[in-house]
């Protein structure tokens, strides 16, 4: 409960600032939906909330939870970044064809 009391006022201001758009999915979201959109602390520090929202981007719940499956199978948040910055857009079905090709042919 803490947290989302905490969350509220940036979370507020980051739909204001952003399209409702997964920022690594590139899913969108509306009405009920946008309860699935969460703000995400790029630095990982909830209390660095800069008023111009550069701290922040938008993800879906499934984004946001394997942003922090990423920091915990690399040590954790105080570990220097690998790279959080994901090739944009994401496309999960881009090997698709090729991997549909390959067990057609077995």
């Amino acid at each position: 409960m803490a947290r989302d009391t905490r969350e509220q006022p940036y979370r507020a201001r980051a739909l204001k600032l952003f399209p409702w758009i997964c920022a690594h999915c590139g899913r969108e979201f509306e009405g009920k939906k946008l309860s699935q959109l969460t703000v995400h602390h790029k630095d990982h520090d909830h209390d660095n909330n800069p008023p111009d929202g550069s701290n922040w981007e938008l993800l879906c719940l499934y984004c946001h939870d394997n942003e922090h499956q990423r920091d915990q199978m690399s040590g954790g948040p105080n570990e220097p970044p690998v790279d959080h910055e994901p090739d944009r857009p994401f496309t999960p079905f881009a090997k698709l064809a090729h991997l549909l090709k390959r067990n057609s042919a077995a």
